[in-house]
């Protein structure tokens, strides 16, 4: 038994205002409809529309994850830097000084690491809840 679609011939024309029709493209966009046809349809129709949530904690979570590899990649580079720059020392007194910007850029990655570890018990708690 095949199912027989019936084809959609009939054209509903309305007229909107900019205003009204700013606020029906703000309202599909929250919508799983592709199209403003297939939200008017179902509106219309009395048929159920699925609207997408934000979930606001993961949008925080997620804005401070974005910083947090951001720091993470300068240190990375700035490690980088250091290497190259190791390898082309050719005095002793050099050494020294390398090996104390080492120690404070140790210190902060094993900084953004807690940082990063508490943030993410923050969110499992959050979520896990």
């Amino acid at each position: 038994m095949e199912k027989t679609e019936e084809s959609r011939n009939k054209w509903l024309h309305i007229r909107l205002t900019a205003k009204e029709s700013e606020i029906i493209r703000r309202k599909v966009q929250r919508t799983t409809c592709r199209k403003i046809s297939d939200y008017a349809r179902k509106i219309i129709l009395s048929e159920p529309i699925t609207i997408n949530y934000r979930n606001e904690s993961l949008d925080s979570l997620m804005n401070t994850l974005i910083e947090l590899r951001r720091e993470l990649s300068a240190i990375g580079n700035n490690f980088n830097q250091v290497v190259k720059r190791l390898q082309t020392l050719s005095q002793i007194s050099e050494y020294r000084s390398w090996l104390d910007e080492y120690e404070q850029d140790k210190n902060t990655v094993l900084k953004m690491i807690e940082t990063i570890q508490s943030e993410i018990s923050k969110a499992a708690k959050t979520w896990l809840q």
